[in-house]
């Protein structure tokens, strides 16, 4: 599934596109995704593109009659193409600009989402939301604050989205390597300068896959197509069995809520 660093580069990618271009109209060649593509959207014409903001995993395209909400689900991913592109048997949706260009959705596994909203605070899919990783809402204050008798292992927590958005299974995993704790420590275990250190390295590796282009496991492909290069610098995340970069010592790996983890016992404690 793409992460923030992936979604991030997704908005980068396409924002040139798309700010200060109209779209002309929509096409929706398949409407049943993970919620049916909104009415709203398909019938969009002659419409401004003002922003292209990101909110999590969710893209927010501006217009001034609201908003497009994007999400990628487990295999989405958005290319800028020719108007002329014949589309493949997974596109889905597309946004033609007055550019000659298209933002195209392509989605195999169609867990995605296409939803109209005219006003975001009323959004349903986004209310629930914690903070960005990258604020300054995102502190080691916070996560002490928040972790008072939360004795649930410091890995799965990291990954509610009603406690930060963002920091998914791949960058959780590195994170907590970086910073040198286990994952199955109690969150409520953590001193103020560890969680300091923690939030640093989330922001720190945030930045560097964002830098990158994403992490390239499976699905994920830039608006350009080309592949993020992240994966090429993971340190634990599907290395069990092999030595840490570090200390040599093999990685290890576990389940927490149901997600693979990894991690050096070496290294982290």
């Amino acid at each position: 599934m793409p992460e923030l660093p992936e979604v991030e580069t997704s908005r980068r990618g396409i924002e040139p596109y798309l700010v200060g271009h109209t779209i002309m109209h929509a096409v929706v060649r398949n409407s049943r995704l993970r919620w049916p593509v909104s009415q709203e959207i398909m019938a969009l014409s002659d419409q401004p593109v003002l922003s292209v903001q990101r909110r999590a995993k969710y893209l927010l395209v501006e217009l001034n009659s609201g908003w497009i909400i994007i999400h990628l689900g487990m295999s989405g991913s958005l290319r800028i193409l020719a108007e002329e592109t014949e589309p493949g048997k997974h596109d889905h949706v597309d946004l033609v600009m007055d550019s000659g260009h298209v933002l195209r959705y392509t989605d195999p596994r169609r867990f995605g989402a296409w939803l109209w909203c005219q006003d975001l605070a009323g959004s349903s899919v986004l209310s629930h939301l914690g903070p960005e990783p990258l604020s300054e809402d995102f502190n080691a204050e916070y996560l002490r604050d928040r972790s008072k008798n939360k004795k649930s292992a410091i890995k799965p927590w990291l990954m509610d989205n009603k406690l930060v958005v963002g920091v998914g299974n791949i960058y959780a995993s590195e994170s907590l390597f970086v910073a040198g704790i286990l994952p199955d420590r109690p969150a409520n275990s953590l001193s103020l300068a560890e969680y300091a250190l923690l939030v640093a390295t989330i922001k720190a590796v945030l930045l560097r896959s964002i830098e990158q282009g994403g992490t390239t496991l499976r699905d994920f492909l830039q608006s350009d197509g080309k592949p993020g290069y992240f994966a090429q610098e993971l340190q634990v995340y599907g290395r069990a069995g092999e030595a840490c970069r570090v200390c040599g010592t093999l990685i290890e790996s576990s389940k927490h809520a149901q997600r693979s983890t990894f991690f050096c016992r070496r290294c982290q404690h």
